[in-house]
């Protein structure tokens, strides 16, 4: 049905994996959420854009289950990109991504899942993530 997330034990288009598109103007950090995504069991990196033009056209082309998006970046910040994706797909998990503590109703003001701090992305959270906000109940 469209809008209903992807169950995590329902294959994807990724071969069974959850597929997740990483989106951030520093390379160091694309690097390193690439890293844990592929190490982390049952998930894929799919792509990773350096902002937000070149996110949105990424989500398009790819179909990712799970969106992980930077708040602060120079041509479009995430909460705008976010909104964006949330709006042309609906079925999408958008993760919120920052180095600061708290950045007051960012997710919910773009519609994303959860706002979560750079230091603290590793493969625990990646899966909590997706078992509390992209497998259906």
């Amino acid at each position: 049905m469209a809008g209903d997330f992807q169950r995590a034990d329902e294959p994807t288009r990724y071969g069974g994996d959850v597929a997740v598109v990483t989106v951030d103007d520093q390379q160091v950090f694309r690097e390193a959420a690439h890293d844990v995504i592929e190490a982390t069991v049952g998930f894929t990196s799919v792509g990773e854009a350096c902002s937000g033009v070149e996110a949105l056209a990424l989500v398009d082309e790819r179909r990712p289950e799970l969106v992980l998006v930077d708040v602060r970046m120079p041509d479009m910040d995430g909460i705008e990109v976010a909104r964006r994706i949330k709006d042309a797909h609906p079925e999408v998990v958008v993760v919120l991504i920052t180095i600061e503590e708290a950045v007051p109703g960012a997710a919910s003001s773009s519609g994303a899942e959860a706002l979560v701090r750079k230091q603290d992305f590793g493969p625990h959270m990646l899966r909590g993530l997706w078992l509390v906000h992209g497998a259906r109940a």
